[in-house]
């Protein structure tokens, strides 16, 4: 579905071509797989198991919950007209780092195998006190991987706020160049031809990425004002105008859900969270976005909460795919679920519900894996089902994640170093996203933002 009109808008050409240093790609190691059918990923993760039985499915139900378009409407009249995605990027006064200018601690936490191919920095300053969660792209917003003309890349940041006694959730808004910066540079020529490919085209710029943030919030006293989201992000997707986020346990609502038309500028850059004496505070940053709807957990004895999520536009309609982050020391499954979205153009950006607001998993399983903290799925051409990829963390807060790809008849993980260990993808694996347009993965660990080629990730995979 294209989302084209009102989205287009300048040309924003940011043509710097700078290549990975060696110290960035250094890291890349001679990769080896096994089949973990009966091997150890970890733990023997195995193959998927499909769960059919209502009482399974039942515990992965959702009820949706609007939040009264009276209520936005109030707080937009004593806010502002509300802004647009364009706005907050024309407003970025901050910059990622190329990798060349990144510290050899940021670069040694990008994956050993598969290597990133871009890789960004994010500045110490602006992310002190603040920790890393989910990344979405215009790659999921939209089948042509623009915004407008716009590529753009979501990263989730929280912060336990300990003076104020509450946690907080921003979204930074990242500038990844405009189809005006790849005409410019694809008549200059690439060094590959003086004709880019349709990878290229829609490919991020590689220089220093402009952002700026916005505040995730909550709508309260009917619109009069509002709360900060105090939750982590670990898990979100960006769907036509809509941005879905995960939510911690403790809040019965697993999903919240954010309308990028409905952008809000606050006036006061104080550390306040809503209403202040003469105007608006969203603790110290220029936006806030305003929650439009909730799912709500069911009250049912083993309910799946989702932490990882991702964007499949293979199924027929769009789907949501979801998974739930176990403990290690947990003796239970892990599950992996989709919803379908919405096909209403009244209701853009949402997932499907039936006539009383429940929304239904399409396709669930569970698995053996532990710590699972990104979860993609596709389906190679030619293919049935599709390839369920995951990561994670099982090990020491030290080392390294692990990247697998699992089906219903086994597994199969990356090996890498000497000791052929499984933990090879980046130090505290996050969130996976793909941008079909470039065949890229996201993801982003510490202060380190990157991509791989999914066609390296299955060649890595044997």
């Amino acid at each position: 579905m294209k989302h084209r009109g009102r989205h287009r808008r300048r040309g924003r050409g940011r043509a710097l071509r700078a290549t990975l240093t060696g110290a960035a790609l250094a890291l890349t190691a001679a990769a080896t797989m096994i089949s973990v059918s009966q091997a150890e990923v970890g733990d023997d993760h195995g193959g998927l198991k499909p769960l059919t039985a209502s009482a399974e499915t039942e515990r992965l139900r959702l009820t949706e919950h609007r939040v009264p378009g009276r209520w936005l409407r109030r707080l937009a009249a004593s806010m502002g007209d509300p802004v647009d995605v364009g706005a907050v990027l024309d407003s970025a006064d901050r910059s990622l780092r190329t990798s060349a200018d990144c510290a050899d601690e940021e670069r040694e936490a990008l994956p050993v195998a598969p290597a990133a191919t871009r890789s960004y920095c994010w500045s110490e300053s602006d992310t002190r006190g603040w920790s890393p969660g989910a990344v979405t792209t215009s790659g999921d917003a939209d089948d042509d991987g623009h915004w407008g003309a716009d590529r753009v890349i979501l990263s989730a940041w929280s912060s336990e706020d300990e003076g104020a006694g509450r946690g907080l959730a921003r979204i930074s808004f990242v500038n990844a160049g405009s189809e005006a910066g790849s005409a410019q540079r694809s008549a200059a020529g690439t060094g590959l031809g003086s004709t880019a490919t349709s990878a290229s085209a829609s490919a991020p710029d590689d220089g220093p990425l402009p952002y700026s943030s916005a505040l995730l919030a909550v709508p309260v006293d009917g619109g009069r004002d509002y709360r900060a989201l105090s939750s982590p992000v670990s898990g979100m997707v960006w769907y036509q105008d809509k941005v879905l986020v995960t939510t911690a346990a403790g809040d019965r609502n697993a999903l919240y859900v954010y309308d990028l038309d409905r952008i809000q500028r606050t006036t006061d850059d104080g550390d306040a969270v809503g209403r202040v004496p003469g105007g608006w505070s969203a603790h110290g940053h220029p936006f806030v976005l305003p929650a439009v709807a909730t799912y709500e957990l069911p009250d049912t004895p083993g309910a799946a909460r989702p932490e990882a999520l991702s964007l499949d536009r293979q199924t027929a309609p769009d789907s949501l795919v979801a998974s739930e982050s176990v403990p290690a020391d947990e003796d239970r499954s892990t599950r992996l679920w989709r919803y379908a979205f919405s096909t209403d153009p009244d209701r853009t950006g949402l997932v499907a519900t039936d006539g009383t607001g429940r929304v239904e998993a399409q396709e669930a399983y569970e698995t053996r894996a532990k710590g699972v903290r990104g979860v993609l799925s596709y389906r190679p051409a030619g293919a049935v089902r599709p390839d369920w990829y995951l990561s994670g963390t099982v090990a020491a807060p030290d080392e390294r994640g692990t990247l697998w790809r699992q089906e219903t008849d086994g597994a199969r993980a990356t090996e890498c170093g000497a000791d052929r260990s499984h933990h090879c993808w980046s130090g505290q694996a996050g969130s996976l996203s793909y941008w079909p347009a470039t065949g890229e993965v996201w993801s982003q660990t510490g202060r380190t933002l990157f991509a791989t080629p999914l066609t390296s990730v299955d060649d890595s995979l044997g």
